[in-house]
């Protein structure tokens, strides 16, 4: 099922709920379900992540810890 036919057919189920109470709880679970996917990378990291990454954006100030990105892309393009 493709995700045009899957909304569809959802929106279908909603049109035939009369019940209003019915229709709260299904729009209640479907808004918490939806925020806990709109979770931000960043709320993902551990705290040992997000000192690394602060500390590299702090290093990152100062041109002297600078790579040009020929480099970067030479030294890791088997990677990628």
């Amino acid at each position: 099922m493709n995700t045009t036919t899957l909304k569809s057919d959802i929106h279908k189920l909603i049109d035939q709920i009369d019940n209003e109470q019915l229709l709260l709880e299904f729009y209640n679970e479907m808004k918490s379900l939806i925020q806990k996917n709109c979770v931000s990378a960043w709320d993902t990291l551990t705290d040992k992540q997000k000192k690394e990454i602060l500390l590299s954006w702090e290093e990152s100030e100062d041109e002297v810890n600078l790579v040009e990105n020929d480099e970067v892309l030479r030294k890791y393009k088997d990677m990628l």
